[in-house]
């Protein structure tokens, strides 16, 4: 994307991407396989750090019209590039399993209402 500037709707399609890598990484992959493969987890941390990034640049105007706790995505991403060694896996793979798959189905709902 050369110099391209880039809209609320291409960062609602990367967040959608990242969140569908994040679903994929760890579909049939249990708590205890997910905290134990360094690839992995550090994989779906970088997907989290997308999401995180992406939002930031996303109109306030659309997100208001959607009921979420926005801040929680930009939050994670500072915490999980500054406070890397703190991060509680245990807690992430909690986050994949018990959110994402609906956070996914709301950016997706706003992607398709844009």
């Amino acid at each position: 994307m050369d110099n391209q500037i880039l809209t609320s709707f291409d960062r609602l399609k990367h967040i959608s991407e990242a969140t569908g890598r994040i679903l994929k990484f760890c579909e049939n992959v249990n708590e205890r396989e997910f905290i134990e493969n360094d690839m992995l987890n550090s994989s779906v941390l970088y997907q989290f750090i997308i999401i995180g990034e992406a939002i930031q640049y996303v109109d306030v105007d659309i997100l208001k019209k959607y009921p979420y706790q926005w801040h929680l995505p930009r939050s994670f991403r500072n915490y999980a590039a500054h406070e890397y060694f703190g991060i509680n896996l245990n807690q992430v793979y909690k986050t994949i399993r018990e959110i994402i798959p609906d956070f996914k189905v709301l950016i997706d709902t706003i992607i398709e209402n844009y």
